[in-house]
């Protein structure tokens, strides 16, 4: 009984224990301190560097974060060296020897974390030499995207002291580093001389252009240099008056040397050539009635598509290679990646595998268009159903009968359309009734019909609409039939035309004027809406909602009408464009007149800062 009393005090007096631990201070302040580099193997500066390794000491426990990524070492090496964290150390091994006579920039960025809260050590990196000096010329720029000016991060900025254009497309660089989050860089460690500057979106990490990676060109060399200042400062001292005066006077001059490494300014222009690989991606055939085929840029026309065999219900020869198109409706996306074949033969249709040889064009490895020919199969997999419910959804498809759609408002600029989701055949005019709503009746106004294009999914009806009217579209039974033999059902369709009040207009006056100049008009999301050829008396923006917008400009040197991106075998920039600094909030039934000054305001501070993002960013 006492060794159980004596069991139970213990017990409770741990459990008291336990329970004290939680009160009174807990913890401290939030260490917010970077990890500080206490000792190196090779530091900084080391000249006559001979070793394989080196090793820095931290004040404690450190991570690193994605070295392969985020750690640089320049000029680049074939075989990255290996880098690892080990607690308060980094062990960093060279895999291959070191150059003669040659200055190493170990960049790490930010990539050096204390272990508990992660605090970066900022901008770190360390250089030797394996001569008896060390190179010391640096230079720092940015590096934006072209087409919207925003900063762009992870970027390799480059320099090659061979001046042939050749050298970018067959010389890895000679020094590098890399845009941060502002597309700022700096390239340190620089010998004398004059260089060629590029950036590299370096997907094959070989620090090579390849076609189809992003660039920047500098049009202009560069000789990097420093410039000495000599200023002075002046240091002040009270000078007793009497009791209650007190004036400064001057007590010392001290002058002062500051040293800038130059160019300091250097702007590039990032872009994407018109390079994409064109090559077929897939085919896809969700209904027995189509088949759609997907490719991975435009075609520049349409692909031939003939069928290798139908079945043997079809006994002339001549039709077993009788084209797609000359029995089918083909219908093609915007830009021109999406084609659908809309199939009107029943015994094609009732298929469920349709074999076919398409030619096309596909890049070839210097990215021109050649033909290429590939067998495919449309295969259309029903789903899993009974007889008796295959027949009652035909009934139901026969009873819902062709499915039409109608905006119910349009825009004063819009057209009437009646949209199907499968190609319409024919319709019947006297079925079809437009109305237009005056005081509490309803007038009939007349209307001709024309479809949009030869797909026949939209059906345009031509007639005079009126500003903040209200209209009334009336169909018969039947009115509309599509190619599959299914017609439309009675339906009425209640839609209205915006009015004039309802809109906004806007006035842009270029200051300057460029004859070139294309003013686009830009929605939140840095997207265009209307893009409009610049007038010397004002460009005139109409019947726009009343909302937030934007302005851009670029200049149109091609005269194409759109943005151009660069190219490198033509030694091309992308076209330059300009942004208003301000954020247009128009308001209904006002017409807004804004000064689009291009020239005064530098182009870093153009853009306005709810737009500004990392262009290299995935959100």
């Amino acid at each position: 009984m006492e060794k159980k009393l004596l069991l139970v005090i213990v017990v409770s007096l741990l459990l008291v224990n336990c329970a004290n631990r939680g009160i009174g201070p807990q913890g401290g302040a939030v260490d917010s301190i970077p990890p500080v580099l206490i000792k190196s193997t090779a530091p900084d500066g080391t000249l006559n560097f001979t070793d394989n390794s080196i090793t820095l000491y931290f004040d404690e426990y450190i991570q690193l974060l994605n070295p392969s990524e985020n750690v640089l070492i320049s000029p680049p090496q074939q075989r990255p060296p290996e880098i690892k964290a080990i607690g308060k150390r980094i062990q960093i091994n060279f895999e291959e020897e070191m150059s003669d006579s040659t200055t190493y920039t170990i960049d790490f960025g930010s990539s050096i974390v204390d272990n508990n809260e992660r605090n970066p050590l900022e901008n770190f990196s360390t250089s030797f030499s394996t001569s008896n000096n060390i190179d010391s010329l640096e230079i720092y720029g940015q590096i934006i995207n072209a087409e919207d000016l925003n900063y762009i991060s992870g970027i390799t900025i480059g320099i090659h002291n061979n001046l042939n254009d050749s050298a970018f497309e067959k010389l890895p660089f000679q020094r590098i580093s890399r845009s941060d989050t502002y597309g700022e860089f700096a390239i340190r460690n620089i010998k004398p001389g004059t260089y060629r500057l590029y950036g590299l979106k370096d997907v094959s990490r070989d620090y090579v252009y390849q076609p189809g990676e992003g660039i920047a060109i500098y049009d202009s060399l560069i000789t990097p240099y420093i410039h000495t200042t000599f200023e002075t400062d002046t240091l002040w001292r009270d000078s007793i008056i009497n009791d209650t005066t007190t004036i400064p006077i001057i007590d010392t001059l001290i002058t002062s040397q500051y040293i800038y490494y130059e160019p300091s300014t250097i702007l590039l222009k990032f872009f994407s050539e018109n390079k994409k690989k064109n090559y077929f991606q897939r085919l896809k055939r969700e209904h027995a009635h189509s088949f759609t085929l997907l490719f991975s840029a435009p075609q520049p026309q349409i692909p031939t598509v003939r069928p290798l065999f139908i079945d043997s219900l079809i006994s002339t020869p001549d039709s077993v290679w009788r084209p797609f198109t000359e029995h089918s409706i083909c219908q093609v996306n915007p830009t021109k990646d999406t084609i659908t074949y809309w199939l009107k033969d029943s015994i094609e249709i009732k298929q469920d595998t349709l074999c076919f040889e398409m030619t096309y064009f596909k890049s070839d490895s210097l990215y021109n268009l050649v033909p290429q020919t590939d067998t495919l199969l449309a295969v259309y997999r029903a789903p899993r159903m009974s007889e008796k419910a295959k027949e009652a959804q035909a009934r139901q498809r026969l009873a819902d009968g062709l499915q039409l759609t109608v905006k119910n408002t349009l825009e004063i600029y819009d057209t009437l359309t009646i949209n199907s989701q499968t190609p319409i055949a024919s319709i019947i005019e006297d079925s079809i009734h437009l109305q237009m709503k005056v005081d509490t009746t309803w007038q009939t106004i007349p209307a001709t019909f024309q479809y949009r294009d030869n797909t026949h999914l939209q059906l345009q009806m031509l007639c005079k609409l009126e500003p903040g009217n209200s209209y009334r579209l009336s169909l018969d039974s039947a009115a509309v039939t599509d190619i599959y033999q299914l017609s439309s059902m009675p339906d009425t369709y209640t839609f209205k035309v915006r009015s004039l009040e309802e809109y906004a207009t806007l006035r842009v006056q270029l200051s300057p004027y460029h004859p070139r100049a294309m003013i686009q008009l830009l929605n939140e999301q840095d997207k265009p809406i209307k893009t409009l050829q610049a007038q010397e008396e004002g460009t005139v923006f109409q019947y726009l909602s009343p909302q937030s917008y934007y302005l851009r400009m670029f200049i149109d040197e091609n005269r194409d009408g759109k943005w151009t991106t660069g190219d490198w075998l033509k030694h091309r920039q992308p076209e330059e464009v300009f942004y208003f600094s301000k954020r247009l909030t128009l308001r209904a039934n006002w017409e807004f007149e804004e000064t689009f000054d291009w020239v005064n305001i530098p182009l870093l501070e153009q853009k306005p800062t709810a737009l500004r993002k990392d262009a290299n960013s995935k959100k």
